[in-house]
Formats: C-alpha cells, structure tokens, sequence
C-alpha cells in the first residue's frame, strides 16, 4: 500500500487522525497506518470507496487513476401514464405529431391521454410489455424512417437497460424525437440521425422523460423500395454532374 496516498486523502479533506480514524470506524487514530505499523482493514478501504470514492488500486499504488468511474445514474425513464382498454388490458396509445407536441408538458395528466387514440395488436410479439406508437415528423431518419410513418416503441425502465445503437424515442423536457442512441461517459445521450444533413444532438441524461425503444414501424407506400430514397439522391446528383459539364468550354 502506498501509505502517502492514504495521508493525502486524509490531508486532503481536512482531517486530523482522530477525526479521520472516527469517520472509518478505526480505534484510537490513523497514525500506526500512516506509520506502516498497521496494514489497513478492508473495511477501511471500503470506507475510503463509499465515502470519497477512492479507487482501491490507486490506494494501492497499481493505478493513477484515484477514483472510481461514476456509476451510471439509475434515472427512470418508465412512462409516467399507462392506459389500459374496457377490459383492462394494456392498449397501444397513438401520439399523432400534433399531439407530440404537447405530450412533454401533459405527460403526467392521466385526463390528457383520454383525447388519444388507442389500439391492441393481437401478436405474441406484442405481449408482457408496455407500446406506444408515435408519428416521425420530419426527414432526418431517411432513408429507414420516412416522414408520417409510424413507429411502434417498447417502454425502457432506465437507460442503463438500453443497448447504444438502437432506435428509440427520447421524450424529452419540451420535444419528442426518434434517433438512434449512444451513451456518453459523462452522463449524456448523443442522439444520431440516419440523414447525414442533421447534425447529432447530445442532452443530459435527466432531460429524458421518458423513453421508448423501437421495435416496429408502420409504413405506407410500401411499393416503393427502400433504396428509392439514395436512388433519388443519386439521380440528382448525375444531373447536376452534368449541368456543371456543359458549362465547360468545348476544347477544339
């Protein structure tokens, strides 16, 4: 054990050997440890980890890394308003893109929820699990998720419970958006666009209300591919190449 280190702490939060020795649950003081004549207890270093979240192998001179790695917060993202039908079975409720306008300031008003549309999906994969569909606004998921289509999302507990890289909905303070998520270290969400034109967005992780993994959507126009999107960028780009080459001087 590197025995500076374990003075340091002490000095560093301002306490004599007594005070420190009654903090850690140790007879009389620290002194004798300080000295090298007492090796420390483990209940000791489990002291110095809860209450100042020391890193047991910085303590021990095998790391310069002094404290521990925050724990992700536990914060729930649970939906704060479950309805159920006539029969008292869990329904799908619908959040049109008017509604999502105001479903982060109504999100606890049970009354609210009453003016939505709801509906059940007699399928296993829809079982033993709280859904709720929400309408995409907006281009910034193209190609994968077109403007008004539906998506169909599976409530989350906590965003410790969730994988980086998949699509959700993240009901925020004052907005509703679909992106796909990864986990920042410093307690953030970086939320990601498919469509390369929008930029990431990255919030604190207690701006989220809620927040609802993806699982399926509902689309329309199904006969068009889903490459149809890139094959129109693709079009349009050849036609502006070729634009550009006839403003070229011919060379004789």
């Amino acid at each position: 054990m590197d025995l500076n280190r374990f003075k340091l702490i002490r000095k560093e939060n301002k306490y004599t050997q007594q005070a420190f020795a009654e903090l850690l649950g140790v007879p009389t003081t620290t002194a004798d440890i300080e000295r090298g004549k007492t090796k420390i207890p483990g209940f000791v270093v489990a002291q110095l980890m809860k209450l100042f979240n020391i890193n047991p192998l910085w303590l021990f001179g095998q790391s310069e890394e002094k404290y521990l790695a925050p724990r992700e917060p536990q914060i729930s993202v649970m939906p704060k308003v479950i309805t159920v039908s006539e029969f008292q079975s869990e329904n799908i409720v619908l959040v049109n893109q008017k509604a999502a306008a105001g479903y982060p300031h109504n999100i606890h008003d049970t009354g609210w929820y009453q003016q939505l549309p709801a509906f059940a999906i007699p399928l296993p994969e829809f079982r033993n699990a709280t859904y709720r569909g929400f309408q995409v606004e907006g281009d910034s998921m193209l190609p994968n998720i077109r403007p008004n289509e539906w998506v169909i999302g599976r409530a989350v507990a906590s965003i410790a419970d969730i994988s980086d890289n998949r699509v959700c909905v993240i009901v925020l303070q004052d907005s509703v958006l679909v992106k796909k998520i990864k986990k920042l270290s410093n307690q953030q969400l970086q939320l990601i666009s498919y469509n390369v034109d929008y930029p990431d967005i990255v919030v604190g992780l207690r701006q989220v209300q809620e927040l609802w993994q993806v699982t399926s959507k509902i689309s329309f126009g199904i006969e068009e591919n889903s490459n149809s999107y890139l094959l129109k960028e693709l079009q349009a780009s050849m036609q502006e190449l070729k634009s550009q080459l006839k403003s070229f001087p011919k060379v004789n």
